[in-house]
C-alpha cells in the first residue's frame, strides 16, 4: 500500500466532524424552510380572511383557489380546501405578524403543529 493510499490516523475524527457539520446544516435548512412555510401559510390565510371580509369570498372561491394552486404546484401538498381554511383560521387566531414571525423563528416544531395535509393538528 503506497503512502497516498493509506488513511491518516485522524481520518475517523475528521469524518465524524464532517458528518456532524452536514447534519447540522441539513437541520438548519429544514428549519429555515419550515419557518418560510409558516409565514407563507399565515400570509395566504390572512389574504383569504381579508378577501372574505371585504369581497364576500365563499366556499366556491376557496375550492377554485385550491384547484388552481394544486394544478400549478402538483408536487406541493397542503393546498386542499380544508388546509386553506386552516390557514385562514391560523391567521385569524394569530393576527399579529410580528408574533407569528418570532414564533416561527423560535419554535422548530411549530410548522407540523399548525398545518398538515391530513388536517389541523394544533392546539
Amino acid at each position: 500500500m503506497g503512502l497516498s493510499d493509506a488513511l491518516p490516523e485522524d481520518y475517523p475524527t475528521f469524518l465524524a466532524a464532517l458528518k456532524v457539520r452536514i447534519r447540522q446544516a441539513q437541520t438548519r435548512a429544514i428549519l429555515s424552510v419550515n419557518r418560510e412555510l409558516i409565514l407563507l401559510y399565515w400570509q395566504i390565510g390572512r389574504e383569504i380572511m381579508e378577501r372574505q371580509e371585504q369581497e364576500g369570498w365563499g366556499s366556491k372561491v376557496i375550492d377554485r383557489l385550491s384547484d388552481d394552486l394544486r394544478k400549478e404546484f402538483p408536487d406541493v401538498r397542503g393546498f386542499s380546501p380544508r388546509n386553506l381554511k386552516y390557514m385562514r383560521s391560523f391567521a385569524e387566531a394569530w393576527p399579529d405578524p410580528e408574533f407569528v414571525q418570532r414564533a416561527a423563528a423560535q419554535i422548530p416544531w411549530f410548522h407540523p403543529c399548525v398545518i398538515h395535509e391530513s388536517g389541523y393538528h394544533g392546539g
